[in-house]
């Protein structure tokens, strides 16, 4: 943790913070290093959510209701 240097109050519903506290001790961690851990995957998989918007910009969309005509039209609905 001694690369991080901002700091943050972050309020927990009583029980999750228990929960992260028994967590952070399981693992011989902090609730900071677990919080900050958490935070990078959630921003990684919007990073990976935006990379995969942007890869399939130019395919042809399709309106809801041409989605539920096609589906009908195959007997699938």
């Amino acid at each position: 943790m001694s690369n991080l240097s901002k700091r943050s109050t972050i309020y927990f519903d009583p029980a999750l913070h228990q929960a992260l506290k028994l967590k952070a001790a399981a693992i011989e961690s902090s609730v900071s290093e677990l919080v900050d851990e958490a935070v990078r995957l959630l921003m990684s998989e919007d990073e990976e959510d935006l990379r995969a918007f942007a890869d399939r910009v130019k395919e042809p969309t399709m309106s809801y209701e041409a989605l539920l005509s096609d589906l009908k039209k195959h007997g699938k609905i």
